[in-house]
């Protein structure tokens, strides 16, 4: 056999460099300023790799991947992110404090972390432990509460009761009824100065603004009741002081006159029956009205008795010149805005009374004189009457 070379002269030599293997210099010079990037992010990646998986094994990883024992938790509201995480490495929840702290404060989690109860386990890595901290443990912390304007003192805290904010309403009413601690607010301290004060059923009646309200499920009474007042700070404006002061009438007067009027009546007629009120509180009559009966007894009837006119309370209207001691519910904006501004017209007209046209729908009647009013209660009454009845009240 011939060897391979044997036939390989210069003009063989000369086309192989043109088309045969020397022709892949070319392209490796090409590929290989890649081929050493390429190498280097390689060595990178796998050098990257196993410091990641040091730093895992170290301090990243669950403590036991294999314990799924149940551990409770609880982040008390206010704590430190340094306080949670000391507190999770001792309960060996964690493998590093330091490296928990710095990650969630890496993560932006630092001021996210929710008080609360949790269950955690050691085959939970820090990644899993601080999304659920984050989370929440499914607990609300916070409530969300309505005041329905003409709500009376005892009725938010019924309500606030069922809500679960606090199980016992006695130190809320008792706040109510004192104002202990309360004395802060301008409007408070004027309602302190007003004469047999003392004898009010509730100090802070009138004066809780209707509203909506997030509180926290763990807030105090007195917490409760400042929120509940600051709101009522801002909803009585200077305007609506420098009215009450042209009307003659103190903050005090304004809110218990709109009690009634909110009451009394659907908002559509609010501006009308104080004008009724006012007409009547300058004439020096009795304002009559049914509502501050409902309010010392604590039962709405549509039909009073004689025996309900006749209760001595400084919040009997039927009894009493004036307005009642002080306010009989929390009123909305709209009714004290009514009680400072009433209906122009009906003042001009002179109307002194009102009585319901139909109690479903709040419905009523204006009248002028007193034989008006009678001819409008001898048709209305047989309906109030069949209201009392057909909700059990005798």
């Amino acid at each position: 056999m011939a060897r391979w070379d044997q036939h390989y002269d210069h003009e063989t030599l000369r086309d192989e460099r043109q088309y045969g293997f020397y022709w892949y210099s070319g392209l490796w010079n090409l590929l290989r300023p890649f081929l050493v990037l390429l190498t280097a992010l390689v060595l990178v990646f796998g050098i990257g790799t196993s410091v990641y998986a040091m730093i895992d094994d170290q301090y990243l990883s669950a403590v036991d991947p294999t314990d799924a024992t149940e551990i409770p938790f609880s982040v008390v509201s206010g704590q430190s992110l340094t306080r949670v995480s000391n507190n999770l490495a001792e309960a060996g929840i964690i493998k590093s404090r330091s490296m928990f702290k710095y990650y969630c404060d890496f993560a932006g989690l630092g001021q996210k972390i929710q008080a609360g109860d949790y269950v955690l386990a050691k085959n939970m890595n820090i990644f899993q432990i601080a999304e659920l901290l984050t989370t929440g443990d499914g607990k609300p912390i916070t409530t969300v509460i309505t005041i329905i304007p003409g709500w009376t003192v005892e009725a938010i805290a019924a309500m606030l009761q069922e809500q679960g904010v606090f199980k016992d309403t006695t130190s809320f009413l008792n706040l109510c009824r004192t104002g202990e601690g309360l004395d802060g607010y301008y409007f408070i301290q004027d309602a302190l100065k007003t004469a047999r004060v003392s004898e009010r059923k509730y100090l802070l009646e009138g004066y809780l603004a209707p509203n909506t309200y997030e509180i926290y499920l763990s807030a105090s009474p007195t917490d409760i009741l400042k929120k509940l007042l600051d709101q009522t700070d801002v909803v009585l404006t200077y305007e609506w002081q420098e009215r009450a002061s042209e009307l003659g009438m103190t903050l005090d007067q304004v809110l218990a006159l709109a009690s009634l009027i909110e009451k009394e009546a659907k908002t559509a007629d609010f501006a009308k029956v104080s004008a009724v009120f006012h007409n009547r509180l300058k004439d020096g009559m009795k304002l009559g009205s049914d509502v501050t009966i409902h309010y010392i007894t604590g039962e709405r009837r549509m039909s009073l008795r004689n025996s309900d006119l006749a209760v001595d309370s400084p919040y009997n209207t039927y009894l009493y010149t004036g307005l009642p001691l002080g306010p009989i519910c929390n009123p909305s904006a709209n009714a004290i805005q009514a009680a400072l501004y009433p209906d122009a017209a009906f003042q001009a007209e002179k109307y002194l009374y009102f009585c319901s046209k139909d109690p479903d729908t709040g419905e009523l009647v204006f009248s002028r004189t007193l034989e008006e009013h009678n001819a409008a209660v001898a048709i209305y009454a047989p309906l109030w009457k069949k209201f009392d009845e057909e909700r059990g009240i005798q």
